[in-house]
């Protein structure tokens, strides 16, 4: 488990791609990983669900850049330059990349140099950096190295970094054994000013020699008044609380430590929040001066960057640095002798009888291997794993979800970027005197497979899927440099070979071949690493509704200790307080701000780039988009349905719905085979409906969208797919859809105490609009309840559920009013025309035509949301265009932007210690909101959002300021995107019609944003801080403080857990 970056959305991420959780290219497969900052990307309301897939990482995901066909120069590369020697140098033919490993002659530093065509480069420095207890050391350095540098002297350059860059990354990364520093650009000069700050911060930060640096990141005692009460305060304390209000993490975090008793795993590198006080400046800065070293470090480049150039820059930092011993190795653990089981607790809400008691969480834990595994047993146990796992229909996920003894898996399989690889899976929603039935159940069913082996048929759609990942490398928005550096990592990190994880064909050719040849090779890999490992640990978490008072009265009596300690030197904590604040909500002067390096407004292009498209339109209704772009034979493909003419009281069903189309087989295919034809013929099939405001329209967009992917000459077989599951797809396997009801309603009651924020902003928005109120009938507070109900409807009224399935279905299936969104390069363009043609054969032109009663929205008011939770998520908004008559502009995007990277982030953030504060406007809705994220605050950081408007009156923003903040909203306005997701990007403007002359006035107005543009909009914010209302995902002892303090602050008091 981990924690990355944190979006508002509230939708279930697509399984469009049955590949998308095999690879490591989305990044980030450790087990529990800590990131620097939270995301804002947010909106629209979307709720997606379909054919998915588990993660499998143990195959590295590879091939030439999808979007390129360029190929990088094969001449060699330097031997020697700018004191660095080649040690190795290899051509990686499944990235199209020469790559050479380096060392730095004086410090013995290790260099990847990856040269190839891609544009988007990438740049990172990651450092070991193992732990021998838990206060959270290397994650408190990793926000603190930020803050402010030799070279870099102001406070954040980080934040100066996210105003005015074109960066397409930016973060930083805590793993539990090592830490990472990754940026990346498709620009130049905007790449080399970005690893500049990098550079500067992690081998010449200021945290080491500032206190002050350590104490807001870090943790202080806060104290305002003599008679208020004595707090903790800190950064990474208040995110590590939130992240031990989540059972989920919870269960994460001690599964790694019951399997790694012996070594630094057993540690939480994030920090407990229990130890996080006891952590000095002291060990804190004897951490950095051990740790941080050129030496104990592996720098990575990659991308069309010139080569010789990387080592010249790093030679300006690195050449004043000696080489010296750092003792940072991983211990590696020792195998048990005996399988053993842990007991533990977690937090949940005390039960008042209303709704079901909370259950247990149960899984078995191997620890696979004491040394590294080769790797054709690696491959071997990556294809194992999804064969097992990677799919609703693979056996091992199928048995327990069939089980009826739990409501969602819980556990990745393998997971293989620690030091030693292990294998986790059970479940969560287990009533205890269940849980040794699914260890049972467990160790049975491995035991079948073992003997009995896997279907032909599910091997060959578990290759075809593999490799079709594998050459496709689509990584998202996460770019491919970066993906590529922490493949690599996991063998580089320990010494291992860097060049290893990146080689993928001829294994896989050999492994295909082993498979042809009728070897038997998964049966002997379930023996050995599972069935026959005696390091296995069984771990069982079960619910505690005293806990979360028990953690807080602990807290409360340890400040008490604190304060009877420093009773006679109050005075000095109040004034550290002060000073710290004052610091902390004291902007740098622009002098200062002046030398983080900046491109300039006339750097960016004036006019936009649009998406190559020919839109045509059929007479049944049928509208094509088509996008002539190169992507390597691969055919992208969205099909649209009108949802509105789904009644409104279906609503709750509809993601349901989108999921039993792949999930319960068709006419003439059982759920396995359905699967298994999808794994054969395409990269992914998936369904999820889509809703969204429309700028000028009171009525919502929503589509049902059918996606999918495939090779171009398997087009046909993608839309024969694609038409049974959507005529012909059963919705009778009663026991099915209750296990994915089931399944729901475990997601979103983990989902809301780990991101409140998103729930929050939706029941807001509910207020507010219909789109608001029906994505949070979909995936809201609201959808909880209802599939909460659903859950004994299914019992009780399961023809009238069929029949409710199938009302969707029917009101769905036309053609009229329907879209398609094809991707692809010219002949892939080609092969969908004709079976399109074929396709639409079968669907009905016209089959519904009634309105839709899509018109309610929430009572406006103030609502707290209550589970047990340690932190808070406050949002506040109101509709901009209703409540202030506001006309939208393009400097609206720039004002947004400055105040989250300086207002919101100063008060919410830095001095009021949330993990996360941002704000958010909707231009299709015109909903303005501010949204925290595990928050220590409530009602101050309300007023916070309540002073914005005389933030913006008050702002003297000089040249500078305002092109940084103009360039960074034209990098977040021209993100880097691979070919699907341009043609995606056009398909939604297309959907919520917004025109290329609209995006050209929009840039021309963010290009000419002037200081007048944020006083003016200091009176449309004004509507939000008097008419805006609050919605707060928050504990029921600090909604009860709250009404205390402002008497009747929440007129709605919702327990949710």
């Amino acid at each position: 488990m981990r924690f990355g970056t944190m979006s508002r959305s509230t939708s279930v991420p697509s399984s469009f791609s049955t590949v998308s959780c095999l690879t490591k290219v989305s990044g980030l497969c450790a087990r529990r990983m800590y990131s620097n900052s939270v995301s804002r990307s947010l909106r629209p309301h979307t709720v997606a669900s379909g054919h998915h897939a588990r993660r499998m990482v143990s195959v590295p995901a590879a091939s030439t850049a999808a979007e390129t066909e360029n190929v990088p120069s094969q001449a060699p590369m330097a031997k020697q330059a700018h004191g660095f020697t080649l040690v190795e140098e290899q051509y990686i033919a499944e990235y199209g990349s020469r790559v050479g490993l380096y060392r730095h002659d004086k410090t013995g530093a290790q260099v990847m140099s990856v040269v190839n065509s891609d544009e988007n480069k990438t740049f990172g420095v990651t450092l070991r950096t193992p732990v021998d207890n838990s206060k959270g050391t290397p994650h408190i350095l990793e926000h603190s190295v930020l803050c402010g540098s030799r070279k870099y002297p102001i406070k954040e350059p980080f934040v100066e970094l996210l105003k005015g860059s074109l960066n397409t990354f930016l973060n930083a990364f805590t793993y539990p054994d090592r830490t990472c520093y990754p940026v990346a650009s498709a620009n130049l000069q905007d790449f080399y000013n970005l690893v500049d700050v990098y550079l500067d911060a992690v081998l010449h930060p200021n945290c080491i020699r500032d206190p002050q640096i350590f104490a807001q990141e870090g943790w202080h005692l806060e104290l305002d008044n003599p008679s208020d009460p004595l707090a903790y305060k800190g950064v990474v304390y208040n995110e590590m609380k939130g992240v031990y209000s989540s059972p989920d993490s919870v269960n994460g975090r001690v599964t790694q430590n019951v399997l790694f008793p012996d070594t630094s795993y057993a540690k939480d590198s994030g920090g407990d929040p229990r130890n996080i006080p006891d952590l000095t400046f002291e060990e804190f800065k004897g951490f950095y001066e051990s740790y941080y070293h050129p030496s104990n470090a592996r720098f990575w480049f990659y991308g069309d960057d010139p080569a010789e150039e990387r080592l010249r820059i790093l030679s300006g930092y690195l050449d004043e640095f000696e080489e010296r011993q750092v003792n940072s190795a991983v211990q590696l653990q020792k195998l048990f002798d005996q399988p053993r089981r842990v007991v533990e607790i977690y937090a949940v809400g005390e039960a008042d009888g209303s709704e079901e008691e909370p259950k247990s969480f149960l899984s078995v834990n191997w620890l696979l291997s004491e040394e590294p595994l080769d790797l054709e047993t690696e491959l071997g146990l990556g294809f194992l794993n999804y064969l097992m796992l990677g799919t609703s229909a693979s056996p091992l996920r199928k048995a327990l979800t069939d089980s009826g003894l739990g409501e969602s898996i819980i556990g990745g399989g393998v997971e293989d970027e620690l030091c030693q690889p292990i294998f986790s899976i059970g479940l969560k929603g287990v009533k205890q005197e269940d849980a040794s039935k699914v260890e049972k159940l467990i160790i049975e069913t491995l035991e079948r497979l073992e003997k009995e082996g896997f279907a032909s048929s599910a091997v060959e759609a578990a290759i075809n899927t593999i490799e079709f990942s594998l050459r496709e490398n689509n990584t998202g928005r996460f770019p491919r440099g970066l993906s590529l550096m922490l493949r690599s990592m996991s063998n580089w990190i320990y010494d291992r070979d860097p060049f290893r994880p990146m080689k993928w064909q001829d294994d896989l050719s050999a492994f295909k071949a082993r498979l042809d040849a009728g070897e038997d090779v998964f049966s002997p890999l379930i023996r050995k690493y599972l069935l026959d490992n005696a390091h296995r640990v069984t771990v069982e978490l079960n619910p505690d509704d005293q806990l979360s008072k028990e953690m807080e009265t602990t807290e409360k009596e340890r400040l008490e200790q604190e304060r009877q300690r420093l009773e006679a030197s109050l005075d000095q904590v109040i004034e550290a307080t002060k000073v710290l604040k004052e610091k902390q909500e004291t902007p740098d002067p622009p002098e200062a701000l002046s030398c983080v390096p900046s491109l300039s407004v006339a750097d960016i292009p004036k006019d936009v780039t649009p998406v190559p498209t020919a839109i045509t339109s059929s007479e049944s209704g049928v509208t094509t988009l088509a996008h002539d772009l190169f992507t390597n034979d691969v055919l992208y493909m969205d099909i649209a349905f009108d949802l509105k003419s789904v009644p409104s009281n279906l609503l709750h069903l509809v993601p349901l719905f989108c999921r039993s189309l792949t999930q319960m087989g068709t006419e003439k295919e059982s759920f396995i085979e359905l699967t298994e034809r999808i794994g054969r013929k395409t990269g992914g099939i998936g369904v999820s409906p889509f809703v969204s405001a429309v700028r000028g329209s009171s009525d919502p967009v929503g589509y049902i969208m059918v996606r999918g992917k495939t090779m171009a000459g398997k087009t046909q077989d993608m839309l024969d797919i694609t038409r049974d599951i959507l005529v012909s797809a059963k919705l009778d396997d009663k026991e099915r859809f209750k296990q994915m009801v089931l399944e729901t309603k475990s997601s979103l009651e983990g989902g809301i105490i780990g991101s409140g924020h998103s729930f929050a902003g939706t029941r807001l928005d509910a207020q507010r609009s219909t789109a608001g109120w029906v994505g949070e009938e979909m995936g809201g507070v609201m959808y909880l309840d209802k599939i909460r109900k659903l859950v004994s409807r299914v019992e009780s009224d399961w023809d009238g559920v069929k029949k409710d399935l199938e009302t969707i279905r029917s009101a769905i299936l036309q053609q009229k009013g329907a879209l398609v969104n094809i991707t692809g390069d010219d002949g892939a363009l080609s092969a969908a025309d004709k079976a399109l043609k074929d396709f639409w054969s079968s669907i009905p032109a016209l089959s519904h035509s009634g309105e839709n009663d899509w018109d309610a929205i929430l009572p406006r008011q103030n609502t707290a949301l209550v589970v047990p939770t340690q932190v808070n998520y406050v949002c506040k908004g109101a509709n901009l265009y209703e409540d202030a008559g506001y006309e939208l502009s393009g400097s609206s995007y720039v004002i947004n932007k400055l105040l989250g990277t300086t207002w919101i982030w100063d008060r919410v953030r830095v001095s009021g210690g949330a993990y996360g504060g941002f704000c958010d406007f909707d231009t299709h809705s015109g909903m303005f909101s501010y949204l925290s994220y595990r928050d220590p605050n409530l009602l101050s950081t309300v007023d916070v959002y309540d002073g914005t408007p005389d933030f913006l009156r008050n702002l003297d923003l000089t040249s500078e300021e305002l092109n940084k903040s103009i360039i960074g909203t034209i990098g977040d306005i021209d993100s880097y995107q691979l070919p699907d997701s341009k043609g995606r990007t056009a398909f939604m403007r297309h959907i919520l019609g917004v025109t290329e002359e609209q995006r050209q006035i929009r840039r021309d107005e963010v290009l000419g944003t002037t200081l007048k543009d944020f006083k003016e909009f200091a009176e449309a914010l004004d509507a939000v801080r008097m008419n805006g209302q609050v919605v707060a995902v928050t504990s029921s002892e600090r909604v009860e403080a709250a009404n205390k303090e402002r008497e009747g602050f929440f007129q709605e008091i919702k327990r949710v857990l």
